[in-house]
C-alpha cells in the first residue's frame, strides 16, 4: 500500500453493530484509533466498553459493519496474521499451572511459528527484550503463581509485548492493583507509546487515571461513542454528571496538561462553587 493510499488510522470501526446472542450492544458505532497514542475507552457500567474492545481485538465479529486494520477487514485475516499486528491482553488471563515467567512470555511468539519456522534466536531476543522492558527479567525462572499481583500484571504485559505488535489492546490492566502499582504499570504503558511508538488502546474504570494517562479518550454511552478527543476537550462537569451520574469539579491538574477530576460525594453535598 503506497503512502498516498494508506489509511489515516491503522485501526478503525466502521458502523459496527454487535453484541451477544440476540442482544445488541454496539449500534452503528464508528471509531478511529489514533496511531502512536494511548487511547482509553471509558463509560458507565454496561455501556459496551468491553464489547467494543473485544470487537477491536478480533474476539467478537460484528453482526454488521466492519473493523478495519490497515484498510482490510480484521476478521478476514487469519488468527496468526492478525496476531502479528495486534496484541490483546484480557482482564483475567489464565495460565497453565506450574508455568514459569519465561515460559509464559514465550507464548507471545506463537504467531510467528510454523513447521518451517521453529523457535529461533530472534524469538529469544524478543522474549528477553519484553522481560527487560517490563522489569521482570529477574523473575524469569519463577513460577507465575509465586508472584504478587503487580508482578503478574507486568509478566502478562511482557507476554503481550513479546508478540512485537504495533497495536496493543489492554482490558482493565490495573485490575486488583493498589494505587502505587497502578501508577507503575500505567507509566510502563505510557513508555510503550512514548519510547517505543506503540499504539495502545485500554479500558479503565478509574476516571482520574484514565484522564491523566491518555492522549485520547473515547467516552461510551448505550453502545455508542458519546464523545472523543483529548482529555481536556472531553472531560467536563456536565459530561460526568450526565453520563456517569458523578457530581465533580474539573480543575487544572497541577502536574499535567490534562484536567483533574475532583469527585463530590454526599459528605460534601453542600459544597458550592
Amino acid at each position: 500500500m503506497s503512502a498516498s493510499t494508506a489509511p489515516a488510522h491503522r485501526l478503525r470501526a466502521e458502523t459496527v453493530n454487535g453484541g451477544y446472542g440476540q442482544k445488541t450492544v454496539l449500534e452503528r458505532l464508528s471509531l478511529e484509533i489514533p496511531d502512536h497514542a494511548v487511547t482509553t475507552i471509558i463509560g458507565p457500567n454496561g455501556c459496551g466498553k468491553s464489547t467494543l474492545l473485544h470487537a477491536l481485538g478480533r474476539l467478537l465479529p460484528p453482526s454488521s459493519g466492519r473493523v478495519a486494520l490497515d484498510g482490510t477487514d480484521l476478521y478476514s485475516l487469519s488468527p496468526k496474521q492478525a496476531a502479528r499486528s495486534l496484541g490483546l491482553l484480557p482482564q483475567t488471563p489464565i495460565a497453565p499451572e506450574g508455568m514459569t515467567v519465561s515460559e509464559l512470555v514465550a507464548l507471545g511468539r506463537h504467531p510467528y511459528h510454523t513447521w518451517l519456522r521453529p523457535w529461533s534466536v530472534a524469538d529469544d531476543d524478543h522474549v528477553r527484550h519484553a522481560l527487560e522492558l517490563t522489569a521482570v527479567a529477574d523473575l524469569a525462572d519463577r513460577p507465575l503463581e509465586s508472584l504478587s499481583g503487580g508482578q503478574r500484571q507486568r509478566v502478562w504485559l511482557a507476554m503481550t509485548l513479546a508478540q512485537d505488535t504495533d497495536i496493543v489492546l489492554l482490558d482493565e490492566p490495573t485490575t486488583y492493583l493498589d494505587l502505587a502499582h497502578s501508577l507503575d504499570l500505567l507509566d510502563l504503558i505510557d513508555d510503550l507509546r512514548g519510547k517505543n511508538g506503540r499504539t495502545v488502546v485500554m479500558l479503565l474504570h478509574d476516571l482520574v487515571l484514565a484522564t491523566r494517562y491518555s492522549d485520547h479518550l473515547v467516552v461510551m454511552s448505550e453502545g455508542r461513542v458519546a464523545a472523543s478527543g483529548h482529555p481536556s476537550e472531553v472531560i467536563t462537569e456536565s459530561l460526568l454528571e450526565e453520563l456517569f451520574g458523578l457530581r465533580a469539579r474539573v480543575i487544572e491538574d497541577p502536574v499535567s496538561d490534562r484536567p483533574l477530576i475532583v469527585p463530590i460525594g454526599r459528605r460534601h453535598a453542600n459544597f458550592t462553587r
